[in-house]
């Protein structure tokens, strides 16, 4: 472990820029959550224009409403927790209690991000290409074009979680400093 890791650019950076750098990719992502929520509002305005068919009727949630729900929550929620893991990590870092990181947590905010990211691409768009080999597999439904739209989904979402376990580990290292010095005081 080091004390810096390598930017983009090649220069030197410490945990506490990585916790700077997660809270800014974080609250753009959320930002860009919020933006591609009107997304699933139009097509709730969209609504009744659209042809459903019976099965779907079946099996209609809340999330089934628009196929683009689940890449809006993701990139609201995602943001968020990036915000999250980044505010830990300036926490610890003023305690003194992370004056390292590891190889993966310098992977962890690029992992977050992508996953967010490759997730509404997926997911928003993602349902289109879906549709032109599957016409209609959506409100049908065809089960080959939902398991691999939901597939594709997945394995970004899976991406995401992947960072946030790496900067979990960080995060986890920094608690056992805080806990240890704590019982250490008493």
């Amino acid at each position: 472990m080091t004390n810096a890791y390598m930017t983009m650019s090649g220069a030197e950076a410490t945990p506490a820029e990585l916790g700077a750098k997660r809270i800014r990719w974080g609250l753009g992502l959320f930002i860009f959550g919020l933006v591609i929520g009107y997304g699933p509002w139009l097509h709730y305005m969209h609504g009744a224009l659209a042809e459903v068919h019976p099965a779907f009727l079946k099996n209609v949630t809340l999330w089934f409403g628009c196929p683009w729900t689940l890449a809006t929550y993701v990139a609201q929620l995602g943001g968020l927790s990036m915000v999250v893991i980044g505010l830990c990590y300036l926490a610890f870092v003023r305690e003194g209690a992370m004056a390292s990181i590891s190889g993966t947590e310098r992977i962890a905010p690029a992992l977050c991000a992508g996953g967010i990211l490759a997730e509404f691409v997926c997911g928003f768009p993602g349902q289109f290409a879906v549709e032109i080999v599957w016409p209609d597999f959506y409100y049908t439904p065809i089960e080959a074009g939902k398991w691999t739209w939901l597939g594709l989904q997945g394995i970004c979402i899976a991406i995401y979680v992947i960072g946030v376990m790496c900067a979990y580990g960080g995060i986890k290292r920094a608690s056992h400093v805080v806990a240890s010095r704590a019982h250490a005081a008493r």
